[in-house]
């Protein structure tokens, strides 16, 4: 798998409040990584994400989510930062597996943009997923049905499936990830809950150490540990 990722068990609602996401904690020395995020990587629909053929693309994906790290069901928003056909793009999406994604349309995502992502179980088999842009002053909520079982969440950096490939990942930088909550408390990030992110056997994205306060961490592109944000 190429894709790890923070976890955390037992959750019904997660936050953040970030410009990316994760890619997972670093261990690039020959022991075990962390376990993978075992669901379908979210499936971009936006028609510009078409690559025209031989064209240079590369695709990123910064999002929260509940459940996937364990079982097939994941509810998840976020944001995308591509690189297709010469020029970069940017989207905020919801998706609920098994369906594709729903792209924020009403949204305008621009790079350095502060996002802020809550999903949150209203206890009736409903859930209420809202993505703000701080930066913009946009809010985006939905309310959907939803019975997965809420046994983890996630705060991931992937790169998206494209064409039904793992796409190559693109270069987003270095993001923050911070605070992240889940079911209202700190989370507790520990060195086991995460992992990095490997690509034709290369490492590509690294998450530095969780922070003092154990609710957020930096991740970059590449495979140099960053530092942790501060608390």
């Amino acid at each position: 798998m190429s894709t790890k990722a923070w976890k955390a068990p037992a959750l019904a609602t997660a936050s953040l409040f970030a410009a990316g996401a994760l890619a997972a904690w670093p261990h690039i020395s020959a022991a075990p990584a962390a376990p993978a995020i075992y669901h379908a990587p979210r499936q971009a629909l936006s028609p510009n994400t078409a690559p025209k053929p031989n064209s240079i693309q590369a695709y990123s994906s910064s999002w929260i989510g509940i459940d996937g790290f364990n079982n097939s069901d994941l509810i998840q928003t976020g944001t995308e930062q591509d690189y297709v056909n010469g020029h970069a793009q940017y989207d905020a999406w919801w998706e609920i597996l098994p369906a594709p994604e729903t792209v924020i349309s009403s949204m305008t995502i621009a790079p350095g943009d502060h996002m802020s992502a809550h999903i949150h179980n209203n206890g009736n088999g409903t859930w209420t997923i809202t993505l703000t842009d701080v930066t913009r002053n946009e809010t985006f909520s939905t309310t959907q049905s939803y019975s997965g079982p809420g046994s983890s969440a996630e705060w991931i950096q992937e790169a998206p499936q494209i064409g039904g490939r793992i796409a190559t990942l693109a270069n987003y930088g270095e993001t923050t990830f911070d605070p992240g909550t889940v079911n209202g408390g700190n989370p507790g990030l520990t060195m086991s809950d995460a992992g990095y992110m490997v690509q034709n056997n290369a490492v590509v994205s690294v998450p530095s150490a969780p922070d003092s306060d154990t609710d957020g961490f930096n991740v970059a592109y590449g495979s140099n540990q960053p530092s942790p944000p501060a608390s």
